[in-house]
């Protein structure tokens, strides 16, 4: 994947999450610090970063109903961070700005309060809406000797996603990846394509065919949704196939192009609702119609989403005050909160502020 100016389409690995419990902030503190010190984050970073995944983790044992926190690394050419997400239903918070000030810390925390959080973080932002639940992500980079990020964060926030097992499962049959296209004929403006893949049924076999659909869609040189698609269909054949959606986001030309088969949700997201994309019945892998790309005029100040069945259709953005002013990994915890289910793995991804 190229980069165009400041444009990046950062990779995930090692994606865990940890269920609310009695154990939920020892195992994250654990974990962050293990995977701080594996991809190379000095001491003293590595110690920032369990710090602040202890408290995000402490906050939702003590406050949360239902909470959850996810841990992953994330990667920007050949810089590695850390990056956490927290998601839970409840009780949510009436303040957030008070929330936010120094000095103000939870009882039972350990007492840095979500402000020391935010400025651990090389980008942090929080969502919350009271009697619904609230959603905080940050992520952490290597720093410099002056305290400076070695990655821009806030200038590769345009795509995010998240992945999540069946209950029962550590591996999801859903993925999602993001590619820039960095032609000559892209402009100063590049078009970015999404790509998110629902395995049939769950589990490893699952898993394997929407990996495989993940590594024809970063291969293929076909970058329109279409032969994205085609390539991602002959990719998939002697695994259990799935449905496939492909998105090509054109800002320069304030369109989206989309092109999908089986059971992938689309959204074109603005302050005045949503619109759906739409996908034709199939299965890639196996058995497709004709493929058809159709076109849509970008929404201002707007948002596009891609999610798996594994959210229900019955979201609404609107009961999420302020949603559209947050980044995109923030608003796609905030919809697999809202209406992401249990039985079946889950997967949504979001590209917002590319236009």
């Amino acid at each position: 994947m190229g980069a165009v100016n400041t444009t990046v389409a950062l990779s995930y690995e090692d994606i865990a999450w940890f269920r609310d419990g009695a154990s939920l902030a020892s195992a994250a503190r654990g974990a962050a610090a293990t995977l701080a010190r594996r991809i190379g984050l000095n001491s003293h970073r590595a110690a920032e970063v369990a710090l602040a995944v202890t408290e995000a983790a402490t906050n939702v044992q003590r406050h949360a109903d239902d909470g959850a926190l996810l841990l992953r690394v994330v990667r920007s050419g050949e810089q590695a961070g850390v990056e956490f997400l927290t998601v839970d239903s409840g009780p949510g918070m009436t303040d957030v700005p008070a929330a936010l000030a120094d000095g103000s810390s939870s009882a039972g925390t350990l007492g840095i309060g979500l402000g020391a959080v935010a400025r651990l973080a090389d980008q942090f932002d929080l969502h919350s809406v009271p009697g619904r639940g609230t959603v905080m992500a940050a992520q952490f980079w290597p720093r410099t000797a002056d305290g400076r990020a070695v990655v821009a964060s806030r200038d590769l926030s345009v795509a995010a996603g998240v992945t999540r097992p069946i209950s029962g499962e550590t591996v999801c049959g859903d993925a999602w990846a993001v590619r820039v296209d960095d032609s000559e004929t892209a402009g100063d403006r590049p078009a970015i394509l999404v790509m998110l893949c629902d395995g049939l049924g769950h589990g490893p076999l699952a898993a394997r065919a929407s990996q495989a659909a993940v590594k024809a869609f970063q291969e293929t040189r076909d970058l329109s949704p279409a032969g994205a698609l085609d390539a991602i269909h002959r990719a998939l054949r002697g695994t259990r196939g799935g449905a496939v959606a492909v998105a090509r986001v054109e800002p320069a030309a304030g369109r989206v192009l989309y092109c999908g088969i089986g059971n992938v949700s689309g959204f074109l997201l603005g302050d005045d609702g949503r619109k759906g994309l739409l996908s034709a019945p199939g299965i890639v892998g196996a058995h497709m119609r004709r493929l058809r790309t159709f076109e849509e005029p970008l929404p201002a100040h707007g948002a596009l989403v891609m999610h798996s069945d594994g959210l229900t259709e019955r979201w609404d953005h609107g009961n999420l005050p302020g949603l559209l002013h947050h980044t995109p990994l923030v608003m796609a915890g905030q919809l697999l909160r809202e209406a992401g289910v249990r039985r079946d793995d889950a997967s949504v991804v979001v590209i917002k502020g590319a236009w």
